[in-house]
């Protein structure tokens, strides 16, 4: 048994598919999924998705901030006391996008408000964070945020994985291992230590093909397997036990691991 950690099975390019999609990740190994929402109009898709093995995240992610948050954040709380078993995401920081300071500040305030969502009602998060790690440990701190999460598509230092670490991350381990050129991902998924690994594909998104689906999930396992010098069973082992850990309140979704 896989998971994928982050895949957007409700965006159009996997939803049009999905029994398909679906079937051949149980080809591959691939029987579990979590899947986040982007902005408010995804929620209710996202949710009512039709397959076993989903877990469901609702957030507000940074590209998609509007003027109007305060009246869907106040949504957000009502959904997340609704569906006990939805964790919070997908939310964060991006400076890639965001280059002026008032935009930066924006999308901080907002983070800021899901992770005080997100410790209120006791759910991990799933992190998006693109050249902004150190605000993001810093607000991490302000709020006192304490119920960990995934830090999604990791691609920095070792230094930055243990910063998150040390506030309750798993590193999110993508397709981007599969780039020879990615020297730190390929350096995290070697030498961090595997009860801090998952592994996720972000599909359909990262692969510019467009054949990033779910199913990738078992090349991205195997070439971990390679670079530590592991096997397979080890490697879904531990991992599926660091997923466990992480929904430790929803066991409906850990049930090969009881």
């Amino acid at each position: 048994m896989l998971t994928d950690t982050h895949t957007h099975l409700a965006d159009p390019l996997l939803a049009q598919h999905l029994p398909t999609v679906l079937q051949q990740a149980q080809q591959a190994g691939v029987t579990r999924f979590i899947v986040p929402a982007t902005q408010p109009h995804d929620w209710q898709t996202v949710l009512q998705l039709n397959a076993p093995h989903i877990v469901p995240a609702l957030g507000i992610h940074p590209w998609f901030i509007e003027s109007d948050d305060h009246t869907q954040l106040h949504a957000l709380d009502s959904l997340l006391a609704q569906h006990s078993h939805a964790l919070v995401g997908e939310i964060g920081l991006d400076y890639l996008r965001a280059t002026h300071p008032s935009e930066r500040q924006r999308q901080q305030e907002v983070f800021s408000t899901q992770l005080h969502l997100a410790q209120q009602h006791q759910r991990p998060i799933m992190m998006h964070n693109l050249r902004a790690s150190a605000d993001i440990v810093r607000l991490i701190r302000h709020t006192g945020f304490q119920q960990g999460g995934f830090a999604h598509a990791f691609s920095g230092s070792l230094e930055e994985a243990h910063g998150f670490i040390r506030h309750g991350f798993k590193i999110g381990i993508g397709v981007l291992l599969l780039n020879p050129h990615a020297k730190k991902v390929r350096r995290a998924a070697t030498e961090l230590p595997l009860e801090h690994l998952v592994l996720e594909t972000d599909s359909p998104f990262m692969l510019p093909d467009g054949s990033n689906q779910p199913a990738k999930i078992r090349l991205i396992a195997e070439h971990i397997c390679q670079l530590r010098g592991i096997s397979l069973a080890q490697l879904a082992k531990q991992t599926e036990a660091n997923i466990h850990v992480m929904l430790k309140c929803r066991p409906t979704y850990c049930p090969d691991l009881e």
